[in-house]
């Protein structure tokens, strides 16, 4: 443990004039990134980074850190209002907090969403605090194998969250799964399904469909409902309090929150997984030990619980890797160890020991801009509410403009609203047959790292399948994964054979 002289240089930092202003005003803009749909933490925190040219460390450190917290959070907001999820991770309980929103508990929602996100990230601060160079030793023992088996849990994930239909479920997932072949092979380099067309070489970027998928297509829905016989529903604005009945739910669910950010820590930790992945893994997880799995997806407040300290707890995770060793584990934390090299911080096991102070100050950062999440992000709500009175005819133009700017900053050219109207009409089409479009998402985002950590291991270990069992912690995730598909196609041929119940007549 630090000596408190240490405590008290690293107090005295953070404290300054410069140092909380600067986390004030970069959280105010992570929020608005994170609320605008497109646009993500890892954008937030690139477009600050030239701004930290001309700061002192500590402030461009706060900088970073309150961006990329405040908008991981903020992703959240238009997922509840519009059914646009701002982040790949809001993707996971994106229809929870719509269809929450749409029978007028929105506070719910959202407020549940912003207490146990700062809940989440206070946990993973702590446990950066005090495990960090153990967890990130046994991060460093993953190695191709085992991020094979991860990759494979997680797509699994897009099966067990399916509310009515896996099979359903699974097709969306292999559709996600082909789409995301398009583009170079991660082996060989050669183009595949491009057409010969230049803009396909880097792949189908998941924002632009992901936007399409979900954003676009509730427009079309919205246009349909307009104009059909039936009258619009229209969202009721909820009224009371932000934060009313959340004690209560957190109160019920508290192995949840428990449960969801040790989840989020320790996927975290894994240099590449992330909050995506953290969030779906906690949903998925939150579902198959819940008492109520059926009420998953239609507005349930259980599942949001588990995913939103997920990925805020993933976010202190990730700094363990970059900060005991120098590896990224995620985006954003690839952009700060760009930062903390040129701030003379350089990253690994001897910052601790050469500049302690420092290194304890961006811990205390992170606690402040985690508490400081909860008035802004009541503020970000605040002003968010007033788009459910917008009446429909003006609110579906202006989410259409969102959507096309949101596809079009992604990829900086038009080929990205091309994808977000292709993907659009494909969510609606499947949307419309019962097909649920999340596990898409999921398969682009997971669907490089499964192939490429697939055929990585295949080439190390010359085809030989069992390398995929020889080392203890690939085999332990490998029989897991096995486990659990075996329970479940025995579910699903167990309930397929149980005879149907007979009618019951009724005299009258």
């Amino acid at each position: 443990m630090p000596g408190l002289d240490i405590l008290s240089q690293a107090f005295l930092l953070v404290m300054s004039p410069e140092v909380l202003l600067t986390a004030l005003l970069a959280g105010a803009f992570g929020m608005f990134v994170g609320a605008m749909p497109g646009l993500t933490a890892t954008m937030a925190t690139a477009l600050l980074v030239p701004l930290t040219f001309f700061m002192d460390p500590i402030p461009a450190l706060a900088a970073i850190v309150s961006a990329s917290s405040m908008a991981i959070f903020a992703g959240d907001i238009p997922g509840a209002l519009l059914r646009i999820p701002g982040t790949p991770a809001s993707a996971a309980y994106v229809e929870d907090s719509y269809r929450l929103t749409m029978r007028g508990k929105m506070n719910e929602a959202l407020g549940t969403n912003l207490i146990v996100s700062c809940i989440g990230g206070l946990i993973g601060i702590a446990v950066l605090v005090v495990a960090a160079p153990m967890l990130a030793e046994f991060a460093l023992r993953f190695t191709s194998y085992e991020y094979f088996w991860l990759a494979t849990l997680g797509l699994s994930c897009a099966i067990f969250v399916a509310s009515s239909d896996p099979l359903k479920a699974a097709v969306a997932l292999l559709l996600g799964l082909t789409l995301a072949t398009v583009g170079l092979d991660p082996t060989t380099g050669v183009p595949r399904f491009t057409f010969g067309m230049t803009d396909l070489l880097a792949g189908i970027e998941f924002i632009p469909a992901m936007i399409g998928l979900f954003a676009l297509a509730e427009v079309m829905r919205g246009v349909i409902r307009l104009h059909g016989r039936a009258a619009p529903t229209e969202m009721r604005v909820t009224p009371g309090p932000l934060f009313k009945g959340v004690g209560g739910i957190i109160r019920r669910h508290p192995t949840n929150v428990m449960r969801g950010s040790l989840m989020g820590v320790l996927i975290g930790a894994l240099p590449g997984a992330g909050a995506d992945i953290a969030a779906w893994m906690s949903y998925a997880v939150s579902k198959k030990f819940s008492k109520t799995p059926e009420k998953y997806g239609t507005g349930h407040v259980e599942g949001l619980v588990d995913a939103s300290a997920g990925n805020n707890a993933a976010i202190g995770g990730s700094w363990i890797p970059a900060l005991v060793f120098g590896i990224p584990g995620d985006s954003v934390t690839a952009i700060v160890i760009g930062v903390l090299y040129m701030k003379g911080m350089n990253p690994g096991p001897t910052v601790f020991l050469q500049n302690p102070q420092l290194i304890y100050a961006v811990f205390m950062i992170f606690v402040l801009t985690t508490l400081m999440m909860v008035p802004l992000g009541w503020g970000a709500v605040k002003v968010a509410k007033q788009t459910l009175r917008v009446p429909s005819r003006v609110l579906l133009p202006i989410v259409m403009s969102l959507c096309i700017v949101g596809a079009f900053a992604m990829t900086n050219s038009v080929f990205g609203i091309v994808i977000m109207l292709g993907m659009g009409i494909t969510g609606w089409i499947l949307e419309e047959n019962g097909v649920p479009v999340a596990p898409i998402i999921l398969g682009l985002v997971l669907g490089p790292m499964f192939e490429r950590m697939f055929m990585t291991s295949m080439i190390k270990s010359n085809g030989d399948l069992l390398a995929f069992f020889e080392r203890p912690i690939a085999a332990t995730l490998g029989v897991c994964v096995l486990l659990l598909w075996a329970v479940s196609i025995y579910k699903a041929v167990r309930q397929r054979r149980k005879p149907a119940t007979p009618p019951v007549n009724q005299t009258h």
